[in-house]
């Protein structure tokens, strides 16, 4: 006749286990990978149709670093602040759509952990999509990074990409903005070249 109390005792147990263990799944983010953003729900005022493909003349790829956390020093001792990061994307352009074919986020080791985009989308003149990461998402790393490839119909303005880091320790809030840069080769290859003259 024991038996019945031994098995309620243990059937709370695991049940107390379970929430437990959902409950820091939730507070450390590493339940499941969020949700993947409908850009054409969420931004529909900022997109427009795709232009003609062989219209696009300019193109360019930008990096922009991100911050998840930062250490800063208080009273002698380094403490860890965690920072929520939003990614932001303006076509600068007056009258030409802008088209992103990859939003790409990397961890602090250069690994692939989201992409963003599964077929390219148009921004219209002066509009503006997001990308937000919440502090609880720690799957960047300390120095994670995005990687955004944009085209358009040349000659036309650049995007304006940048991340913009919020975070919060002991009553004081931070913040601080991180301007994305584009990819450029410098510099000449290894390998000699031969001129020939006729």
């Amino acid at each position: 006749m024991r038996m019945k109390p031994l098995l309620r005792i243990g059937g709370a147990t695991v049940a107390l286990a379970l929430v437990c263990a959902f409950a820091r799944a939730e507070t450390t983010g590493v339940a499941s990978p969020p949700a993947a953003i409908d850009f054409h729900t969420q931004f529909k005022d900022s997109l427009t149709s795709l232009p003609d493909p062989s219209d696009l003349s300019a193109r360019g790829t930008i990096y922009v670093p991100a911050y998840s956390r930062v250490y800063g020093a208080a009273s002698g001792t380094n403490r860890l602040i965690e920072f929520s990061t939003t990614l932001r994307i303006d076509n600068t352009s007056a009258t030409k759509p802008l088209v992103l074919d990859r939003i790409e986020y990397y961890d602090s080791a250069g690994r692939l952990v989201q992409s963003y985009l599964k077929e390219p989308i148009a921004m219209r003149p002066f509009g503006t999509i997001e990308v937000v990461i919440p502090a609880e998402d720690v799957r960047g790393g300390p120095a994670s990074n995005f990687l955004i490839t944009w085209s358009g119909a040349g000659p036309m303005a650049e995007p304006m990409v940048e991340a913009v880091m919020i975070g919060s320790q002991d009553n004081t809030s931070y913040s601080f903005v991180s301007a994305g840069r584009p990819i450029r080769h410098v510099g000449h290859s290894a390998w000699p070249q031969f001129r020939f003259k006729f």
